[in-house]
């Protein structure tokens, strides 16, 4: 069950993430409700989440996760390009994420 509210609260701040342009420097008001509200609840998820693992592992899987996520989306959603490095970036937090599960942490 903490891996389910985890990958909710990676989701919900990955979509609040991918929806901040739409803000308008937060002068669109409802675009920027629905932000707020959504980094809301990525952040009462990673407290519960925060109850059962390690802050050190859940706070990294929930950053690194969230920061290939949101490059992800970039790339495939928003239209920003593709490189080696980035893939290769991508590929790396991916590996490390792995690398902290695997370590145990709850």
């Amino acid at each position: 069950m903490i891996w389910v509210l985890l990958v909710g609260a990676i989701a919900a701040e990955v979509v609040a993430t991918s929806l901040l342009p739409r803000t308008q420097e937060f002068r669109a008001l409802r675009p920027t409700a629905v932000v707020l509200a959504l980094y809301g609840v990525a952040f009462v998820l990673l407290s519960r989440v925060l109850l059962e693992l390690e802050v050190g592992v859940a706070y990294a899987l929930w950053a690194g996760l969230g920061t290939a996520a949101v490059a992800v989306v970039g790339m495939l959603v928003l239209g920003e390009r593709r490189s080696a490095a980035k893939l290769t970036g991508l590929a790396l937090v991916i590996a490390g994420a792995v690398l902290l599960n695997l370590s145990g942490g709850h």
